[in-house]
């Protein structure tokens, strides 16, 4: 990661939330896109040697982001995205959660609801995530799984990306 661009990562309990600033050497519709689209996203999201396989991506309120998390080994980790609110360019929400292949969500997995919020800043865009859970446990249970590592090494992936598009 560029040491110039801006990160942040925070757990707030008592809220049972996760707060995320993200910065990224790219001008927002190029992010925008980069967290909309599922030929892109598959290019990034998860932690490497890990990647997401889409198997449907319907990027509208009430839509859903359907893929697998795929190991070196061919191991899947399902996981569904549902869309609730989308403002174009500018932050979007859904929730989260562990799924199967046909889509069901595991309620026994962690879920999150999700803001994702876009900021341009000329050359560069700010990424802020913030995560909700229904219960600690949740939370804990995702922050044990290694989800700040993961998407850490997820957000360098998305800056190797961004690199190569400029």
């Amino acid at each position: 990661m560029n040491s110039n661009l801006q990160f942040g990562f925070s757990v707030n309990k008592e809220e049972k939330a996760i707060a995320i600033k993200r910065e990224f050497a790219a001008e927002l519709p190029v992010v925008w896109d980069a967290f909309t689209k599922s030929e892109i996203l598959d290019q990034w999201w998860g932690p490497k040697p890990w990647k997401a396989r889409t198997k449907t991506m319907d990027f509208r309120e009430g839509g859903t982001w359907h893929y697998a998390m795929v190991g070196p080994n061919g191991e899947e980790h399902w996981a569904v995205m549902n869309y609730h609110a989308i403002d174009e360019r500018k932050n979007f929400t859904g929730q989260d959660g562990f799924a199967d292949e046909q889509g069901n969500v595991n309620k026994d997995m962690p879920q999150s609801n999700w803001r994702v919020s876009f900021t341009g800043k000329g050359d560069k865009t700010l990424v802020e995530f913030q995560l909700t859970f229904d219960d600690l446990d949740q939370l804990e249970g995702l922050i044990k799984m290694g989800f700040k590592e993961g998407l850490t090494i997820a957000m360098e992936g998305l800056d190797d990306v961004l690199a190569n598009r400029q």
